[in-house]
């Protein structure tokens, strides 16, 4: 029986982009990457869960041919002081591709950045008044 490698799946999902970052288990080396922006022309399309199934498809198939046959993913947002904590529509849509594209999945890990209190949110005292 061949050895299992595994690897990790870094997707970053806002509104306008998708990216897929897929690095060994340490993660100090990139095996591959993939990109709404990679695949699509329009940018308006970028962030879509289609730019998202053809970056991961692209992602998967280089690092299937370097070995890796499994993944754990860390899912992230935005996030920060005044963004989105939601991962954007591609998301969801590549690790569906992931799994099957024929690579295991492990652990699914919500690494969005998340404030402590730091920075005030912009808008003033008595809030945005429309």
């Amino acid at each position: 029986m061949a050895k299992e490698r595994w690897g990790v799946a870094h997707i970053y999902s806002s509104e306008n982009n998708t990216i897929i970052h897929i690095t060994d288990i340490t993660g100090a080396e990139t095996i591959a990457v993939g990109s709404g922006g990679m695949v699509v022309n329009a940018d308006r399309l970028e962030g879509s869960p289609t730019a998202a199934i053809l970056a991961a498809k692209r992602a998967a198939a280089l690092a299937k041919e370097r070995g890796i046959t499994g993944l754990h993913i860390k899912v992230r947002a935005p996030g920060g002081h005044n963004g989105p904590w939601i991962p954007g529509p591609g998301a969801s849509a590549a690790i569906k591709t992931l799994a099957r594209e024929g690579l295991k999945i492990g652990i699914i890990e919500d690494v969005t950045p998340t404030p402590h209190d730091g920075c005030r949110r912009k808008g003033g005292k008595r809030g945005r008044r429309v």
